[in-house]
């Protein structure tokens, strides 16, 4: 049995409710444990901690604009990695046309996000018809493809040598942000058994490409494998759009970005920004506010819509923020602090909070915005 060490204290001049009622002429930064989910401490400063004026070494904010990557990949092992560790691979996949054979990923769950286009996803349980926005969550070993008659663009989240799961959602009940039954699933309908009749382009033969520990193994059939007849059982894909998501909101208290927890994985969490109304309540912040990354590395991939705590970001770029500084929002998003210019936030983003130290990917400089870390200076 282990409890954390907790004695809640009130010290000098300060707010006793997070988030709200600052004391007049203050910001506040939060300093917590295991992201938002451990204790924490509010502090009040006179001014926003991060007027930095230089800044050296490695540990700087970055962002990335996956859009200016351009290169395509036939088959998702060959998209580009944006960032990774031992936990967690992060790749941005444009897929030019439809998949003339199979992926099979034995290195852990994954996790698609369809960024912009539509496509059709046939796997081992059968068909799914996705759109632009679209979550999919492919079990380890699943083998699949998709067809698409223009460029699709995806993220992918491999949960390295770990699965998916829901995140425990407490007091507000199960049907909370999403029901389950909002998960859609595979099904072997007309589409998925006419295709089973469809070889590859240039033959019969059907290939499937198993990758594990980053390396390729190819497997040959002489019949196409997705050939189930039928299934029953609880492992299986999973599909939901981000509009299908019900953001929790409070009129008088800005909830952090952990009360936006749509997967969780062994060592990082996914959350998803979806449109809500600002707090109303006089006292209560407006935006995200200040706080350290001390347990977390934070990756945000900016998907549609108008990003309001963040200045100079427009959709298909990613920032990320390592574990050992302050952040927050951007100087024009604090001017609004307490009174914000809409009623409702515009704005759909992928968060990931990963537990381990995240490496850039090798093509990631070349489309990097060098200046990110001077976008919280005021001059």
């Amino acid at each position: 049995m282990r409890k954390w060490i907790y004695r809640p204290t009130v010290e000098g001049k300060a707010s006793r409710q997070a988030h709200a009622d600052l004391p007049e002429g203050t910001v506040e930064r939060e300093l917590g444990k295991e992201g938002f989910f451990g204790p924490s401490t509010q502090m009040i400063h006179p001014r926003p901690p991060t007027g930095w004026t230089s800044w050296e070494g490695p540990l700087r904010p970055r962002a990335f604009d996956l859009a200016r990557l351009g290169a395509v990949a036939a088959l998702p092992w060959a998209a580009r990695t944006v960032l990774h560790n031992a936990h967690l691979r992060l790749r941005h996949w444009v897929c030019p046309s439809s998949m003339d054979r199979l992926a099979r990923n034995a290195d852990g769950d994954e996790l698609l996000f369809l960024h912009a286009g539509s496509a059709e996803l046939y796997c081992d349980y059968g068909h799914l018809t996705l759109a632009t926005g679209d979550y999919v969550v492919l079990p380890r070993g699943t083998m699949w493809r998709i067809e698409c008659e223009r460029p699709t663009v995806w993220l992918l989240l491999e949960a390295t040598n770990g699965s998916y799961q829901l995140p425990d959602k407490g007091l507000v009940g199960e049907q909370a942000i999403f029901d389950p039954a909002m998960l859609d699933y595979p099904r072997i309908d007309d589409a998925f058994r006419a295709q089973q009749q469809a070889g590859a382009p240039e033959s019969r033969e059907w290939r499937v490409e198993i990758k594990r520990r980053e390396r390729i193994s190819t497997v040959t059939y002489p019949y196409n494998p997705l050939d189930a007849l039928g299934w029953h059982g609880t492992l299986m894909p999973v599909r939901i759009n981000v509009r299908d998501l019900r953001p929790l909101m409070s009129h008088r208290y800005h909830l952090p970005p952990s009360a936006h927890t749509t997967f969780v994985a062994q060592r990082f969490v996914v959350c998803t920004f979806a449109p809500r109304p600002f707090e109303t309540d006089p006292g209560a912040i407006k935006v995200p506010f200040f706080h350290n990354n001390d347990d977390f590395d934070e990756a945000i991939f900016y998907h549609a819509g108008d990003f309001f705590s963040r200045d100079n970001i427009h959709p298909g770029m990613l920032t990320l923020h390592p574990c050992g500084f302050t952040h927050g929002p951007h100087p024009k998003a604090l001017n609004n602090m307490l009174t914000p210019k809409k009623l409702v936030t515009d704005e759909y983003a992928v968060m990931i909070d990963a537990r381990d130290a995240l490496e850039v990917g090798d093509d990631m400089p070349a489309v990097e915005w060098t200046d990110y870390h001077r976008s919280w200076r005021t001059d």
